[in-house]
């Protein structure tokens, strides 16, 4: 294994000099809303608007194609976490309807919102780290 510029490098008889990828450390990174590929520069440039580049390292963030899949995850997600919530108070004190609602929608929507970002953040470092789209550099898609 040979590095250049600080990002190891893997020898492929068939493709050649390839950069190696981990999928868990870009997961991590992305989830930080950080660069998959250095982990110093920024992800978003706005709550969900991901930046066109790395400030950092350079990395081109524009083949990325998060689409529909962070808001699926964030719906499986949060809802793992209410509804059984939901069911052991209701099983086991039965509040009134409305303190439920009162409870329940805003714990819903504030925890939807803020798993949103660090979702698709994992999910462009996860496209990257598997060289999805246009991040493998030896065969990009046009």
């Amino acid at each position: 294994m040979e590095t250049v510029s600080a990002h190891p490098i893997v020898w492929s008889r068939d493709t050649g000099a390839t950069e190696k990828r981990d999928v868990w450390t870009a997961l991590k990174r992305g989830f930080r809303g950080r660069c998959p590929r250095c982990g110093e520069g920024k992800l978003f440039r706005a709550f969900l608007k991901v930046d066109d580049h790395c400030s950092v390292c350079k990395l081109d963030f524009t083949p990325h194609r998060a689409d529909d899949l962070p808001a699926y995850l964030v719906i499986v997600i949060v809802g793992h976490i209410v509804v059984p919530l939901a069911l052991f108070i209701e099983t086991n004190y039965s509040p009134p309807v409305a303190l439920q609602l009162a409870i329940y929608l805003p714990l819903t929507l504030f925890a939807s919102l803020a798993l949103l970002q660090p979702v698709k953040g994992a999910v462009v470092g996860m496209q990257w780290a598997l060289r999805m789209h246009g991040f493998d550099e030896l065969n990009p898609e046009p």
